[in-house]
């Protein structure tokens, strides 16, 4: 396999419920610069396939940062769960992608989509009666999240807006693990930050914004590390990141010996790009801060399978962008719709879906670590995983950087 698509080095030292040797997830600058000089080395040996079921590419072994994660390079992504699909559904998805050496499950406190009172906590409901009926929690890498500074105040109980502080941090995790009649968890994400950032689809950072009142990222930090030493967490991450953020959280944790973050999960697809690939991607790769990143919405919610823009009302009649008005609406646009028209007839020309188009590209940068997919049909999730499979040309490759230079992040415009 060529080094520059085996997600960059994420390899590690083993973590307190790992096999093999094993050290504190808190750890020395000077042991982990001694680590950071080791990765590169053992690269070919920390990746491996776990599937004997014909999806190799998904269920291929990948470790996360400096943690003893080891989990396939397809994420069973969860949000859909509870709106748009059932819990017997929820189960077929899970037995499935289980079956076919998935081991990457990942959730979300505010879960399902879009957030509601009403449905708040059905995804993880579904994840633990599964587990419960299954009895292979050991077999499972489960992440969830947090949520930062927002209106849900429905998570908690006082009605209080949620913040990323160790009193919302302690009951955020205590109720997520009641849902999912667990434990511990593998990996907690802040969800988005506590500071103000743009986020989803905003491009542009307005001082005017900031809020006084932020929760430090040391008190971030401390708060974190509380529920790793009572047990109930083992790693974590943040979500919908900005370089700053990461930079910020990696010098404390080094300089304090604080907990490290392991994860960035942020979006990443064809029409969602330069966020990550210019400044972030050289923040989290291994030699800096070795932050993996692990992409959501490569499929831009479902616009890069191509399902809306083609004439086929019945196609997308049960689909999130019709269900729930002005939802990612930033796919939607004019010029977004263009350039997803262009990489559909891209994919015809080398003989591929739009989604295998999509997700093998993904799948192929050297910082991707995982992959989270989310299909609300069994038909959606076999083409998902198989698309892991596809090695895409380098006339593939350089068609894609010639759409990219007319459309480069449509989304954003």
């Amino acid at each position: 396999m060529n080094l520059m698509t085996m997600v960059g080095t994420r390899h590690i030292l083993q973590g307190t419920r790992g096999s093999g040797e094993t050290c504190s997830p808190l750890v020395s600058r000077g042991t982990r610069s001694l680590v950071r000089s080791r990765r590169i080395n053992a690269l070919q040996s920390r990746v491996t396939s776990c599937s004997a079921t014909g999806y190799d590419g998904a269920s291929e072994r990948v470790v996360l940062g400096e943690s003893d994660l080891s989990v396939s390079r397809c994420c069973l992504g969860t949000m859909t769960w509870g709106q748009q699909n059932t819990e017997a559904e929820a189960h077929e998805q899970l037995d499935f992608a289980f079956e076919n050496g998935i081991n990457f499950v990942d959730t979300a406190e505010i879960y399902p989509v879009p957030p509601v009172k009403e449905t708040q906590g059905l995804t993880d409901r579904y994840i633990g009666s599964w587990l419960a009926g299954r009895q292979n929690r050991d077999k499972i890498v489960l992440a969830t999240k947090v949520s930062g500074y927002g209106r849900q105040s429905y998570l908690r109980k006082d009605g209080s807006t949620p913040r990323v502080n160790e009193k919302n941090i302690v009951e955020s995790v205590d109720a997520s693990l009641q849902r999912l009649g667990v434990d511990h968890v593998d990996l907690l994400q802040v969800h988005w930050p506590d500071r103000y950032v743009p986020l989803f689809g905003a491009a542009s950072y307005d001082a005017s914004l900031e809020r006084p009142d932020d929760v430090p990222f040391e008190e971030q930090l401390r708060g974190l590390e509380k529920v790793i030493q009572a047990g109930k967490v083992r790693y974590i991450g943040v979500s919908n990141e900005t370089s700053y953020g990461v930079m910020k959280f990696s010098q404390l944790a080094e300089s304090m010996g604080l907990p490290k973050i392991q994860t960035i999960q942020n979006s990443y697809s064809l029409i969602s790009r330069s966020l990550f690939e210019t400044d972030l991607a050289e923040v989290c790769a291994p030699r800096q801060c070795n932050v993996s990143l692990l992409a959501y919405s490569p499929l831009a919610g479902g616009a890069l399978t191509g399902k809306y823009v083609t004439d086929d009302e019945s196609k997308i009649a049960n689909s999130r962008f019709t269900l729930f008005e002005g939802y990612m609406k930033r796919y939607q646009q004019s010029i977004g719709r263009e350039a997803v028209a262009e990489y559909c007839n891209l994919a015809k020309r080398h003989d591929l879906t739009p989604t295998e188009l999509a997700l093998a590209w993904c799948h192929s940068r050297w910082f991707v670590a995982s992959t989270i997919i989310g299909a609300t049909t069994m038909a959606q999730l076999k083409e998902n995983l198989a698309s892991f499979d596809v090695t895409l040309s380098d006339e593939c490759i350089h068609d894609i950087g010639l759409v990219y230079k007319r459309y480069r992040d449509p989304s954003f415009n």
